[in-house]
């Protein structure tokens, strides 16, 4: 049985203490249902990991914790094998005492293009919606915020989040495996962050919604998402699959996502940052071995995707309430 007090005991001691009205039914409902059928396997994993002393901690520039000198070398091998027991391990990359985690996706890229932009994190009480095993989360409080939660109900992602806090048992940084659907409208967090997100959803207005309902007046929204060229009413719904991807629904041009968040009464929208995903931002490792996005292009012309839509190109929007 996962143990969420920590959590409780935070929450009600701050300014999200209302979660406590449905947040612990929701987790012992999630409990129940926690049948995948690698979950169990996983924890066994994460209860494996050893104890070991860390000497450093690094989460301005990376996420890196301990070094190699701090475990023997059959440590390290053991450490490794047990991590490499939760790939495909997609978001990161991670060190665990000199383990390199090279996680498909070097989220580092993406904070770099963020960072710059945002409202200073320090002292921020910090949401992060579908943040997956939570590389984000910690470079949420390297940059200084105090209180960092991120949730998604993937069940290998909050696996993979508590090998790497097993390292680093920081008491306000968490993953909540609960979905935004599943939020009452709490509206007390500084700053709320969604990245690689809004193009999964089926309703992304009722999601931009559900976003702002979580922000204090005056909080700070960072969206971060896949977007299309085209004017403030273009917006490109794919068939069955787009990037090889099955659950791609509405991808907006940025005028017409800017649009939609003025609609929506959020103050300011701006788009800070215009990147085509690259080769070296994305591809397959020894830590996440499927197809990636060189498989997604067309082979012939990497300005498209495999079903000829445009390649992936990501937007980040800030705006306020």
């Amino acid at each position: 049985m996962l143990d969420f007090t920590p959590f409780y005991a935070k929450l009600a001691t701050n300014k999200l203490h209302s979660w406590l009205q449905t947040l612990p039914a929701q987790l012992a409902d999630w409990q129940k249902h926690a049948l995948h059928g690698d979950f169990k396997q996983w924890q066994k994993v994460i209860s494996n990991l050893p104890a070991t002393d860390v000497s450093t901690i690094e989460l301005s520039n990376a996420v890196q914790f301990g070094a190699a000198a701090d475990i023997s070398s059959g440590e390290t091998e053991r450490i490794r094998y047990l991590l490499q027991q939760l790939k495909p391990w997609r978001k990161g990359p991670f060190n665990i005492h000199g383990i390199e985690i090279d996680t498909e996706w070097r989220s580092d890229f993406k904070w770099d293009r963020v960072l710059p932009h945002i409202s200073p994190l320090s002292g921020r009480t910090v949401l992060d919606v579908g943040c997956g095993s939570g590389y984000h989360l910690w470079r949420m409080r390297g940059a200084g915020a105090q209180f960092v939660v991120g949730i998604d109900p993937s069940q290998l992602f909050y696996s993979q989040f508590q090998a790497i806090k097993h390292f680093n048992p920081d008491p306000d940084v968490h993953l909540i495996p609960v979905g935004i659907d599943d939020m009452p409208a709490i509206a007390q967090f500084d700053t709320v962050f969604s990245m690689g997100v809004l193009y999964h959803r089926r309703s992304p207005i009722d999601f931009l919604q559900q976003l702002k309902q979580q922000l204090r007046p005056g909080g700070e929204l960072i969206l971060e998402t896949l977007v299309v060229e085209g004017d403030e009413h273009h917006v490109l719904v794919p068939g069955e699959r787009y990037a090889k991807m099955r659950n791609v629904w509405f991808i907006p041009s940025t005028l017409a996502l800017c649009h939609w968040l003025s609609r929506l009464g959020f103050k300011n929208p701006k788009v800070v940052d215009l990147t085509m995903t690259s080769l070296a931002e994305q591809r397959a490792t020894s830590w996440m071995e499927n197809e990636s996005l060189i498989d997604f292009l067309d082979p012939t012309d990497h300005s498209k995707t495999i079903e000829g839509y445009p390649a992936p190109l990501r937007a980040v929007i800030t705006a306020t309430v």
